[in-house]
């Protein structure tokens, strides 16, 4: 089993089919009053309980809300990416989500730069190139959301 790829089950499945597709989605509940949305993907709202809640689409675009450069990672596939740079991002539609910048030098990183998503196909390094492998989603292939600059 790899360590870079998540387990696709009935519920998440939705959410890895629109990241095949290039789309994030989110979970918005749909409670009256709440309206809230959230990240990572469950089945009730995590600020008023609600089961009422949904997938929705997510405009893509982020701001950066703090990151470390991953110098040494010794599960693979991870050593061979490094230095890559784990982070934190803020959506625009309010949460937060862990993830991996790309596409931009260390020393251009900044607090509230804007980014945007794009997709990594399993298997990818550093947003290039594509690997053949096991796996789910649209036709066949997980592809994970990271960001870059806008």
């Amino acid at each position: 089993m790899r360590s870079d790829l998540p387990e696709v089950d009935a519920f998440t499945r939705p959410y890895w089919d629109a990241a095949a597709e290039g789309r994030l989605l989110l979970r918005r509940c749909r409670a009256e009053g709440c309206g809230a949305a959230h990240h990572y993907p469950r089945e009730f709202c995590p600020y008023c309980w609600s089961e009422e809640v949904g997938w929705v689409p997510a405009a893509g675009r982020a701001t950066l809300y703090t990151w470390s450069v991953v110098h040494r990672n010794d599960l693979p596939p991870f050593g061979e990416r490094v230095p890559y740079v784990a982070a934190v991002v803020d959506l625009v539609e309010g949460p937060r989500m862990m993830t991996e910048v790309t596409d931009c030098a260390e020393s251009e990183l900044r607090i509230g730069m804007p980014l945007v998503v794009h997709f990594r196909r399993q298997g990818q390094g550093q947003g290039q190139g594509q690997d053949e492998g096991e796996g789910e989603g649209v036709g066949g292939r997980i592809a994970i959301p990271v960001f870059r600059p806008a």
